[in-house]
């Protein structure tokens, strides 16, 4: 599956990911994952210490489904945006049809007032793996951020 081309797509997938969350286009985003998938955000010391909780967790691609209805119709929480800084893919193992990688990544948040935080920094750890028509789409994404303090709701997926 890692072919010549394979970091390009990776790279790719990884960017389109970001600018899908964005550019707020939060039904598109369960897109990027198997049907049997995993989710999750938590905190480097949790990663660390294998606790398998996190901020966010969700085991399949109709959770992350879920999860975006109750965004756009149930939760309350302050107008805000992110914009993904995501470095370049590193590729840790591959498996049978699947390949795990490590990305950086830095996320700005925007309120509705126009103010900018630093809100999050971390890797992401994903499985990836080629659907039946050869697009790459993620089994696992565990999000792990370097810090454990946030100073708001996770509400926007990261």
């Amino acid at each position: 599956m890692t072919d010549s081309g394979f970091p390009q797509r990776l790279a790719a997938l990884n960017a389109e990911y970001a600018r899908c969350i964005d550019d707020d286009r939060m039904e598109a985003w369960p897109e990027f994952f198997f049907e049997r998938c995993l989710y999750k955000i938590t905190t480097a010391e949790n990663h660390r210490n294998g606790f398998e909780a996190g901020i966010i967790y969700a085991d399949s691609k109709a959770m992350l489904k879920d999860r975006v209805s109750a965004l756009r119709e149930a939760n309350v929480y302050e107008r805000q945006r992110y914009r993904h800084i995501v470095g370049g893919p590193a590729i840790i193992a591959e498996e049978r049809h699947v390949v795990r990688t490590e990305s950086p990544f830095l996320v700005t948040r925007i309120m509705r007032d126009g103010r900018m935080d630093l809100f999050a920094t971390g890797k992401y750890i994903d499985a990836v793996g080629e659907d039946a028509d050869g697009a790459l789409r993620f089994v696992e994404r565990i999000v792990v951020c370097d810090s454990a303090r946030f100073d708001t709701l996770v509400a926007l997926p990261l």
